[in-house]
């Protein structure tokens, strides 16, 4: 294969080098610098008597090796099997996919003239096996192709070179008068083994001819896995926009998601440009989905980036994460439910404005009212669901999603009623009998049963300090300043102690008591003491805000 752009014509050789020790030497040939006497590794001033008029240019290693990555992307338009072989060519496992491009000859021709499009030009070999394929393309004809009983028979008149073996193997070989791999084939096998059983590959020449042979499994292992799901959408003729044929396609897809009864979770656009240039656009969902029109909405404004360069001649679109969906009915009548779901909006919502931008809410096992919740991507919240059982019993925030993470929460608020139907009791100032205070849900470790507790609907990020101006004993302060007001209790409910987690928390945290406070305006807020009085562990206590209720 020759470099791009300004390829020599057939008959002129041309070379390409790279700095030597002594020199410029000989890093690839093509065809007719071969049949000129011209081989690889020798210095560029030695071969220069052979061929006067050859082409010499310097090598871009990096380059060319990026090149060939980029090519072996491109060329899954005739198969999903591609892998770089070695540093000038390239492995496509063609198997079940001749037959659509009318036969074996014809995928030959097909590959041929689009490489030839972009300025390249190949040894093209088809055969059962890596191993024939490879010595076919580099030592055969220009186009061959070779049946599944003609390996022996195609391979027989190929130097042993073609076998992939090191330098030292080959110089053995050529001692022993081995020049061709059919000359090979007929020495006696129990002979060569006993020379080379100890020996791994390259260096093997018993291993390269059985995995020529097909005796020998050399499986092709591909840059990436096969997507199980996946449309194409084959062109005439190369097209500046894609977006058109993108609903054919995710109807396609969804139909054979259907059929399998599965969803995907990614969505990937691939657009093979006719110079060789590879364009991917992918999204994701947050939820399991085969719905084509959603599946097509996520990709609004998102095919202005791809660059059309010459146009477009292949397009697929393939399903990732894919997983089993239920089918569910939305009502009786069996109608289906047109209401945009949560996950759609999470979808589209991350779409338009990524998956930072979209969060939720997401319950953790912890008793710590500041760690019992977080703030997750709304795309991957589904990872977390499993913690939503610890709290089955409390009332979720009614905030779903949203955009940015400084909006202000919502929520429902419930206060549990006795079994009578008496509300909640209250206990003013003037009560005598506190109730004690208790050491509930924080002294029982991750994991266990614990009873739920009413939280406010609004957690402040950090907990404010209050200076407290009169506290009734072993109970909430009767007048404190907070945010520079001052504020009256009118009446109070609690303690509820909450402990530190000794599990992660640090050695001398100090216990907590959290009272529901009213105040003279009728605002309901969440307060705690940090400590208690001659505890052990730090001063005297202090006093903090939390939260505020409805």
């Amino acid at each position: 294969m020759e470099r791009s752009g300004n390829p020599a014509p057939d008959d002129v050789a041309a070379v390409l080098a790279t700095d030597g020790p002594h020199g410029p030497v000989i890093h690839a040939t093509n065809r007719a610098a071969r049949l000129a006497g011209v081989t690889e590794g020798a210095r560029v001033v030695d071969v220069k008597p052979l061929c006067p008029d050859l082409r010499v240019e310097y090598a871009d290693i990096a380059g060319d090796r990026a090149a060939l990555d980029q090519l072996v992307l491109w060329m899954r338009r005739w198969c999903p099997w591609t892998v770089a072989d070695g540093a000038n060519g390239v492995i496509l496992d063609v198997t079940g996919a001749a037959h659509l491009f009318g036969g074996e000859a014809a995928l030959v021709v097909d590959i041929e003239a689009q490489l030839s499009l972009l300025g390249l030009t190949a040894q093209l070999a088809i055969a059962p096996t890596w191993g024939a394929a490879w010595g076919l393309a580099r030592f055969g004809s220009v186009r061959a192709i070779c049946g599944k009983g003609e390996v022996a028979q195609a391979m027989a008149p190929l130097p042993v070179s073609a076998l992939r073996l090191d330098d030292d193997t080959l110089l053995l070989l050529r001692r022993l008068g081995l020049k061709t791999i059919g000359s090979l084939a007929k020495i006696p096998r129990l002979s060569l083994t006993r020379r080379f059983s100890r020996v791994a590959l390259p260096s093997n020449p018993l291993m390269r001819l059985d995995q020529a042979m097909g005796k020998l499994a050399e499986p092709v292992s591909s840059v990436a896995a096969l997507p199980p799901f996946r449309a194409i959408a084959r062109l005439a003729e190369p097209i500046q926009d894609p977006t058109p044929y993108l609903p054919g396609l995710c109807e396609d897809l969804c139909e054979q998601l259907s059929a399998k009864g599965m969803g995907c979770r990614r969505l990937g656009l691939t657009v093979y440009r006719s110079d060789g240039e590879v364009s991917v656009v992918e999204v994701a969902t947050s939820s399991p989905s085969r719905d084509a029109g959603h599946l097509h909405r996520l990709f609004d404004d998102k095919l202005e980036q791809i660059n059309p360069g010459f146009g477009f001649d292949l397009i697929t679109l393939q399903a990732g994460g894919v997983e089993p969906v239920a089918e569910l009915q939305a009502g009786l009548e069996g109608d289906a439910n047109e209401d945009l779901h949560l996950s759609q909006l999470v979808d589209r919502l991350t779409a338009r404005f990524g998956a930072r931008s979209v969060t939720q809410p997401v319950l953790r096992d912890s008793h710590m009212p500041e760690r019992a919740e977080d703030w997750a991507q709304a795309l991957h919240r589904n990872r977390d669901m499993q913690q939503v059982t610890m709290r089955k019993q409390a009332k979720p925030l009614a905030k779903i999603a949203s955009v940015g993470a400084q909006n202000e929460q919502a929520a429902v608020l419930h206060f549990p009623q006795a079994q009578d139907g008496s509300p909640p009791q209250v206990s003013g100032l003037t009560t005598a009998s506190m109730p004690p205070a208790r050491a509930d849900v924080s002294t029982v470790p991750p994991g266990s049963a614990v009873p739920v507790k009413e939280r406010p609907i609004r957690l402040l990020d950090r907990p404010e300090e209050i200076r407290v101006l009169y506290a009734v004993p072993e109970g909430p302060p009767v007048q404190f300043t907070w945010r520079r007001q001052t504020h009256k209790m009118t009446r109070y409910q609690g303690p509820e102690r909450i402990a530190p987690e000794w599990w992660q928390d640090a050695p001398g945290t100090r216990l907590r008591d959290y009272y529901k406070i009213e105040d003279q305006a009728g605002r309901r807020l969440w307060l705690y003491r940090e400590g208690l009085h001659e505890d052990g562990r730090g001063g005297d206590p202090r006093w903090f805000v939390h939260g505020m209720f409805a």
